[in-house]
């Protein structure tokens, strides 16, 4: 049995670190370690920032993203187009697209993707909040920009043909080679999906 080198603190400060998604007991160590050294620097505020997002952050009740305001930054922002919805499957797909700056819309967090296996089923997920948004009218487009797993278009299918009675456009993300990829280097999934989604020039 291993000694115990560090206060109990210190361990449930290890073990929480490694539930945070790509830390894993290793890094945690570390992660805590540099943390420690650097308390004042850093420590102290990443505590007090926890605190206040702890206290303050919200699931907004139109769109699913996270703020400190409920309905969030971006469904309340009127330069955005809410007539064009994304429709993402988690908060960090949102992200990931307005770090890109490709369209200025509105968004839908669905929390995952329908996956019988684990026991996700349409209820789990916030499909009902969009076909509600929808029916509410004033959206033209759907884009469903979910990832391209087997869950992923299990999941926009349903969408899809939970959407078919309304008078709304629904597309889909592109999946191909990437800006900058070299043919010799992609999956044949890949360069099937760029053969089939290929465009005029």
């Amino acid at each position: 049995m291993a000694k115990r080198v560090t206060g109990p603190e210190i361990e449930k400060l290890i073990q929480l670190l490694a539930k945070v998604p790509g830390l894993g007991p290793r890094s945690a160590r570390r992660a805590a370690l540099h943390l420690i050294k650097k308390k004042d620097q850093l420590l102290g505020p990443l505590s007090h920032a926890m605190g206040e997002a702890h206290d303050k952050v919200k699931i907004c009740s139109c769109c699913g993203n996270v703020d400190t305001i409920d309905p969030c930054s971006v469904c309340t922002d009127v330069q955005r187009d809410s007539s064009v919805i994304i429709v993402v499957e988690d908060v960090s797909d949102l992200w990931a697209l307005e770090r890109a700056t490709a369209m200025n819309t509105a968004y839908h967090v669905l929390g995952g993707t329908l996956s019988p296996l684990d026991g996700i089923g349409p209820d789990d997920l916030n499909i009902k909040g969009l076909i509600e948004r929808v029916a509410k009218g004033g959206v033209r487009e759907i884009i469903i920009a979910v990832n391209a797993t087997v869950e992923g278009q299990t999941t926009a299918h349903y969408i899809t043909d939970h959407l078919a009675g309304l008078d709304v456009k629904i597309t889909r993300l592109a999946h191909g080679v990437p800006v900058g990829g070299e043919l010799d280097y992609l999956d044949e999934g890949t360069l099937s999906a760029a053969l089939r989604a290929r465009t005029a020039i």
